[in-house]
């Protein structure tokens, strides 16, 4: 019966209290399901609240069930770049600024620099290639070159002459320009301020991806394939690199800054700043005074240089 003072009629859809009988020592849930006193098999009360007459509340379970299925066709509508790579083995970079997956990648301010100035800045970054398994191969640069421009005669831009094979040269700071030697190898050069300036990258530490990088370089090198390819071997020289990243001509005038498959990554911090050697560039003969100019830069001590000059070592005197 209903209180004194309350309606005696309840319209459709109108909400009516559910008694609730709740046995000793079961303490009450505070929410939807039923209470159990403990050590008992089953209980007999049923722990509720209003609900509208003519109304059956859906399952628990059920919703559940259509909550998880939701949940199942969102993720497979993402696209592979919103889902983290589940495949085994592969990691997440060490070298991300943040936890939000937006990594430390170097934008175009730093390639904005003259050739020199960038060649040495380029020491100690990290170069990323990933492939498209999603593969991510990390080296940390060693050792480059710089080219000055049309006054540099040893240069591809020498003259100020452009053409469609080094046209990267004169597109903006952190353009790729990647040739071929010999007919079958592939060196990457970034480009700098000023018009036909270029970096060249010669040397990579390897630090991630180092068993990928073998496989590729074995795939690719000519001559016997016998011996297995020493760490230090890896990316010790332009040509290898681009062999142990899989870099090859279709990556020529690519925008550093922006590309999907390769970039350039802030280095760790070091406690104190490596000793860097000037020394003349390799296989430019016939440049007159230019094959001589201290425009090859390496760190010192590092097992991972292409070519060591101990002579440039020798005159280099610390600061």
């Amino acid at each position: 019966m209903p209180a004194r003072g309350s309606s005696a009629r309840l319209g459709k859809g109108s909400l009516k209290p559910v008694s609730v009988t709740l046995l000793p020592d079961t303490e009450q849930s505070p929410f939807l399901g039923r209470g159990r006193r403990p050590g008992s098999a089953k209980a007999e009360s049923l722990v509720t609240g209003y609900h509208e007459v003519g109304q059956k509340p859906a399952p628990l379970s059920r919703k559940i069930r259509q909550k998880k299925q939701r949940l199942a066709d969102s993720e497979q509508q993402q696209t592979p770049e919103e889902r983290l790579p589940s495949t085994p083995g592969l990691h997440r970079s060490i070298y991300f600024s943040s936890t939000d997956d937006h990594p430390a990648r170097l934008g175009p301010e730093f390639f904005d620099q003259p050739a020199v100035t960038l060649a040495r800045a380029f020491l100690g970054q990290v170069l990323v290639r990933r492939l498209t398994d999603g593969t991510e191969l990390r080296g940390r640069i060693v050792e480059t070159e710089a080219y000055l421009g049309p006054e540099d005669e040893a240069a591809h831009s020498r003259g100020g002459r452009q053409t469609p094979r080094n046209r990267g040269m004169f597109m903006k700071p952190g353009t790729l320009y990647v040739y071929i030697i010999y007919g079958m190898y592939f060196c990457l050069n970034v480009s700098s301020q000023g018009a036909g300036a270029c970096v060249l990258l010669r040397a990579l530490e390897p630090l991630e991806g180092l068993e990928t990088m073998r496989q590729l370089r074995n795939s690719l090198r000519k001559g016997t394939v016998s011996r297995s390819l020493k760490d230090r071997e890896l990316c010790s020289g332009p040509s290898k690199l681009c062999q142990a990243l899989a870099i090859d001509k279709s990556f020529d005038q690519r925008d550093l800054t922006q590309d999907g498959a390769v970039w350039l990554e802030h280095g760790p911090l070091e406690s104190s700043s490596p000793t860097v050697v000037a020394a003349a560039r390799i296989g430019i003969g016939h440049a007159g005074e230019w094959t001589q100019k201290p425009l090859r830069f390496y760190v010192q001590g590092s097992p991972w240089v292409s070519v060591v000059d101990r002579v440039a070592e020798q005159i280099y005197q610390p600061q």
